[in-house]
């Protein structure tokens, strides 16, 4: 963490980079890695959605993947 934020080191994202969609239709996805590293920043922080830095991406988009993944069980430890 730096500055208070929390980003995936390289190797921790290249160990999640095989479950992540390769196609999406529609509009360019987002940076997963700053979408996700903008994921754990709130759940580590307890914060809210709103509040996360803008650094990692529309709040609404990291709401939206955050509820998405949930019910498969992917924040789950």
């Amino acid at each position: 963490m730096s500055d208070g934020q929390f980003w995936l080191t390289v190797e921790q994202f290249a160990r999640l980079e095989p479950h992540l969609p390769r196609y999406a239709r529609g509009k360019p996805r987002v940076d997963d890695r700053c979408l996700i590293s903008g994921i754990v920043h709130v759940l580590k922080s307890g914060g809210r959605w709103a509040d996360a830095p803008a650094i990692y991406g529309p709040r609404k988009t990291l709401y939206n993947r955050f509820v998405r993944c949930a019910p498969k069980g992917g924040w789950e430890d």
